[in-house]
């Protein structure tokens, strides 16, 4: 399917990752600034968390029914909830589990979800396979899977029956069913991308996921089984995407100049937030 040319609704970010569309407004986390901004349809954005700790990574999302926003604070191998006042507060440990954190999403149950790749990519460490762990109301985390390549992106369908996540360095999609008590069991690929590196991911109305890529410049749309519908060609390394807008059918695209772990802090602001028209609105979480 032919997409159209994508629009420039914000730049100058420094390092644009976990993109999610709440109330009116994408909100996203600049791993580089060290911000959580939130930016409405006509680019007018504001920042609306600074954190107190290292936020390379630092993703976010949302508790059901007004719980409250959750941001994944990988140094501290917490999860921190923002309370009303605006500060944050202890949601679980997972320092029991693993170390080095990266995305979360949490289920319409209330079931938080939060992926670590196993090793430090950033300090040039050698590959070990990541987990998923399960964070609880309780101030605990439990593992619920392991064994995963590089665990990127993550997302919940809309029954809450399903969890996909991104396998970067294994090229694929892998979905496991959601138990009632949030286990996850009889884990399967969902798409095997071939030469596509997926990031960041997102689920639309169609059943077919976007995954965000890098090394390929691209934000990609398939179907279960990894046929290709569609690709947004971009020309930097797109990290992360979401779909929103006031009818869901807004791409929101994460994208930045990618030039190798050595130069990702500290260099010019390349990162750009880019729209385009979705063939089919937004569903699931996050």
């Amino acid at each position: 399917m032919e997409m159209g040319t994508p629009r420039v609704l914000l730049e100058g970010i420094a390092f644009g990752e976990s993109p999610r569309w709440y109330g009116d407004r994408l909100w996203f986390a600049d791993w580089g600034a060290g911000e959580v901004v939130a930016v409405g349809a006509d680019g007018a954005h504001e920042v609306v968390l600074r954190p107190d700790f290292p936020t390379f990574p630092m993703c976010v999302t949302w508790l059901p029914d007004g719980g409250g926003l959750l941001v994944v604070s990988s140094s501290q191998d917490r999860v921190l909830r923002r309370a009303a006042d605006g500060s944050l507060v202890p949601y679980a440990d997972l320092s029991a589990v693993a170390h080095g954190w990266n995305e979360i999403v949490a289920d319409g149950r209330g079931h938080v979800y939060v992926n670590g790749g196993g090793f430090d990519l950033m300090a040039g460490e050698e590959f070990r396979p990541g987990v998923i762990a399960l964070a609880t109301p309780d101030g605990a985390a439990r593992q619920v899977a392991d064994g995963i390549a590089f665990p990127n992106g993550m997302l919940v369908t809309s029954d809450d029956s399903t969890l996909i996540v991104a396998e970067s360095y294994a090229n694929r999609l892998t979905a496991f069913d959601i138990g009632p008590d949030g286990a996850l069991s009889h884990r399967r690929v969902w798409a095997d991308l071939g030469d596509g590196c997926p990031d960041g991911i997102c689920l639309d109305a169609q059943g077919a996921v976007w995954y965000a890529d890098v090394p390929n410049q691209r934000c990609v749309r398939v179907r279960e089984g990894g046929e290709v519908l569609a690709a947004v060609e971009l020309d930097r390394g797109c990290f992360a995407c979401a779909l929103g807008g006031p009818d869901g059918r807004t791409l929101f695209l994460v994208a930045t100049k990618w030039a190798g772990v050595e130069n990702a802090r500290g260099g010019p602001r390349t990162g750009q937030l880019l729209t385009v028209t979705a063939p089919a609105p937004g569903v699931g979480r996050p």
